[in-house]
């Protein structure tokens, strides 16, 4: 869906909603994100992001249904991006743990997109290896230690 026509239908169903954003837009590159600025985020983010999530899950459904695929975020008042970082600086300071004991170090459940977000972060890293493991809402990344001698050997 094009960027446009996101923001359109985002605006539309947040009115539908009784909800007036005081401004959204849209970001496209590695992801779409709609960012959109309310006076009054309570009501969208609901009791840790709760609400937030299922408006997201409800908002691609409709979009799926009409138009096929869709992949976009809908972020209110940088909710989501700052509990992305939370996420991000808490799996470095695991990472680093598991450096320093070398050994792995379960991270708590998260979403499948946090989950994609640690993932990310430890691509390229050449001690910390990532996997989920778990189930459903049990669902959660183990940060293991990459033991250099091994990798180096195989």
């Amino acid at each position: 869906m094009e960027p446009s026509k996101l923001q359109e239908f985002i605006v539309e169903f947040l009115q539908k909603l009784g909800v007036e954003p005081q401004s959204i837009a849209v970001h496209t590159g590695h992801r779409t994100v709609v960012a959109v600025q309310v006076s009054d985020p309570t009501l969208l983010l609901g009791p840790q992001g709760e609400h937030l999530r299922s408006l997201n899950t409800i908002a691609k459904r409709m979009v799926e249904h009409k138009h096929g695929e869709a992949t976009f975020l809908i972020d209110v008042n940088g909710h989501h991006e700052s509990e992305l970082e939370r996420v991000r600086g808490e799996a470095r300071v695991l990472a680093q743990r598991a450096r320093l004991f070398k050994h792995d170090v379960e991270m708590p459940p998260l979403s499948s997109y946090e989950r994609l977000v640690v993932h990310e972060l430890f691509q390229d890293d050449p001690e910390i290896k990532t996997e989920s493991a778990g189930e459903g809402k049990f669902r959660h990344i183990v940060l293991k230690y990459k033991d250099q001698a091994l990798a180096k050997s195989s």
